[in-house]
């Protein structure tokens, strides 16, 4: 279900009441009106990736008997990844108001234009945002293929821990696989899922591989349709292991033994921002306002821009900082970060 976290529990440092620090800052921004939906910015973005999508169909029919088609594979996953996106604000129900609406455009864009379940996806980044980069609690840094931190990393054996030794560099690579995975993750935890939502979430995934196998070959011939989806695949990977990526790798990963921090320290203390312009915003789905994102999770994206100054200006007044920086630069504090992780690996 959507995640809507707009308070802090009891207990945050210091010993201050109870949703003092985040309070002031969630009754500025209801007060402006920046919570409220924007159906019509959103029905204008879902309208805009249809015809996109729809072009680029259309285009791989008309270029389907010549090798130049797979070169359309590179816009259908920007697009694919826009799709995603809208998928990601429908889970956070930041567009429409009705919890219905929004698992209908969830499903839609995740589960038959992606073959991503929407159902697995909001369960797991739902206890992403509730605990980010929390060791014990936030799946996004449990030890898998990667991992983020020393006590992980002392533990790797065989294959894997060669994997840790180099995972800084491996990572982009990595993420080329990630289309993939998103749809084996998708099937598999059709399993966790009650009946009812088994049989619509796995009938959409089935109608989505079945409908992309079907464009392929009928719009080229078999082998065309393998380069096409590799290709295809790899780029949507790539694209949204990007956008993820700066977000919070790198930055403070509190424990079971750490300080308790209240909802707006969680939040800002873990996450990365990115600067940029709208083109920024447009390649990064909104998500390189990664603190305000945490921060209101169900904020309307177009919001995102509007609530930064806010937010930045409140933490400058609690003292809490505050972590801004340009795009290359985070996949570099990432990247270390990984890095110094597997460093102990390798001076064995």
């Amino acid at each position: 279900m959507p995640h809507t976290v707009l308070a802090e529990p009891a207990g945050p440092p210091g010993g201050t009441r109870a949703g003092s620090e985040f309070s002031p800052l969630l009754r500025t921004v209801k007060g402006q009106g920046l919570l409220e939906r924007r159906i019509d910015w959103y029905a204008r973005v879902i309208a805009v990736n249809a015809l996109a999508l729809a072009a680029i169909g259309t285009g791989m029919f008309l270029l389907g008997g010549s090798w130049w088609v797979v070169l359309l594979a590179v816009p259908l996953a920007v697009f694919s990844a826009r799709t995603a996106f809208v998928g990601h604000d429908a889970g956070h129900s930041q567009i429409a108001s009705g919890r219905r609406a929004n698992r209908i455009i969830g499903l839609i864009h995740g589960n038959l234009l992606l073959g991503m379940s929407a159902a697995w996806w909001n369960d797991k980044h739902n206890r992403h945002h509730a605990n980010p980069n929390h060791v014990e609690k936030d799946p996004d840094v449990k030890a898998d293929v990667l991992v983020f931190t020393s006590r992980q990393a002392a533990v790797r054996t065989g294959f894997r821990r060669w994997l840790t030794r180099n995972q800084a560099w491996l990572f982009f690579p990595l993420t080329l696989l990630e289309g993939v995975a998103l749809k084996v993750y998708g099937f598999q935890d059709l399993r966790r899922q009650s009946r009812g939502e088994r049989w619509v979430e796995g009938a959409l995934l089935v109608a989505h591989v079945v409908g992309y196998a079907s464009l392929l070959l009928f719009a080229m011939s078999p082998g065309k349709a393998l380069v096409f989806a590799a290709i295809h695949q790899a780029l949507f990977g790539l694209h949204l292991g990007m956008a993820f990526a700066p977000n919070h790798k790198g930055m403070e990963m509190p424990d079971g033994d750490g300080e308790r921090w209240g909802h707006l320290r969680r939040q800002v203390l873990t996450s990365r921002n990115i600067r940029g312009s709208f083109a920024t915003d447009w390649l990064l789905g909104g998500l390189n306002y990664q603190v305000e994102h945490h921060l209101f999770p169900n904020l309307p994206r177009p919001h995102l821009r509007l609530v930064q100054p806010l937010v930045k200006s409140h933490c400058a007044d609690l003292g809490i900082p505050y972590a801004e920086t340009g795009l290359v630069d985070s996949y570099r504090q990432a990247l270390r970060h990984m890095y110094e992780v597997g460093e102990p690996l390798r001076v064995e």
